[in-house]
């Protein structure tokens, strides 16, 4: 007994563990008031946590803040992606959608002048120096395509086929101001009247409509077409319209400035006429009509 008491240590250890129970098991009782004690214990750690709270509260919002913000930016960038991705798509549809548009036309022009052989050729070159003159095609004379040929779109007549490479081809245009070729042509009308497309007035972008007889009863709006004389341009090609009659300045003839059918400015798809495929053109002189009409 006397070693038992003697030893202090094993002594604190079970009067703390009998308090400790007693602690416990008072504590586990449901009382609607705590002792002094744990009120005392409960008000000292919250005061304790109100003051550690708030600014755990903060620096936890902070990162989260941060996590959101890294969150949106990726977002932001995968919708711009998208964006671009779909502009894209977008400026690639409208292209094929024009392409087709463009074929279509293509399509119908062969039938409508089934009497000719047309070459189908595509605009691969033009010259920003030279855009009202000339352009350079994909066909060539592998292709059939030789000098001096037609060449129109599905909107009418552009020019015709200055030189020729085995794969490539340059195509004068009706706007090339040093153009030395004249087109014979005719107006449209309740008759035949007869003139030479000879020059481009690139103020007014107006073909040059000249030699036309002095008597000759032309109107604005009046369609003119190929006549078919001279070899090159079959008749029936659209030229375009009459947007303006000039009397000669001698006043032996008049003149009239034509709006090409076709855009010069923009070329994309065209079509060479075959000379030898060209129908006869039988077209009576003014003296054959005055004596046809008198027979």
């Amino acid at each position: 007994m006397p070693s038992f008491f003697s030893n202090r240590r094993l002594i604190v250890l079970l009067v703390s563990t009998i308090v400790m129970v007693v602690v416990v098991g008072i504590t586990l009782k449901e009382r609607p008031q705590p002792t002094w004690g744990e009120q005392f214990i409960r008000d000292t750690f919250g005061f304790f946590q109100s003051i550690a709270y708030k600014p755990a509260r903060q620096v936890a919002g902070f990162f989260e803040t941060i996590n959101e913000w890294r969150t949106l930016y990726s977002e932001n960038q995968r919708l711009k992606a998208n964006l671009q991705e779909n502009a894209k798509l977008m400026a690639r549809i409208r292209e094929l959608e024009l392409e087709n548009e463009s074929l279509k036309r293509m399509l119908d022009v062969k039938s409508n002048l089934r009497d000719y052989q047309l070459i189908a050729a595509e605009v691969i070159s033009r010259s920003p120096d030279r855009w009202y003159q000339q352009v350079t095609i994909n066909r060539g004379a592998k292709h059939g395509v030789k000098a001096n040929m037609a060449v129109i779109t599905t909107e009418g007549l552009i020019g015709r086929v200055k030189s020729v490479s085995q794969f490539t081809s340059q195509v004068e245009l009706l706007s090339d101001v040093n153009r030395v070729s004249q087109i014979s042509a005719i107006v449209q009308g309740n008759e035949n009247i007869f003139g030479v497309i000879e020059g481009y007035d690139l103020e007014r972008g107006a073909l040059l409509f000249q030699k036309i007889p002095k008597d000759a009863p032309l109107e604005e709006g009046q369609t003119v077409v190929t006549s078919g004389l001279g070899g090159i341009y079959p008749r029936g090609l659209y030229i375009g319209q009459i947007v303006e009659v000039v009397p000669d300045q001698y006043d032996l003839t008049q003149s009239a400035l034509v709006e090409p059918a076709a855009n010069l400015y923009h070329l994309d798809y065209v079509f060479v006429v075959e000379q030898s495929f060209l129908p006869p053109v039988e077209i009576p002189g003014p003296d054959e009509d005055k004596e046809g009409t008198e027979g």
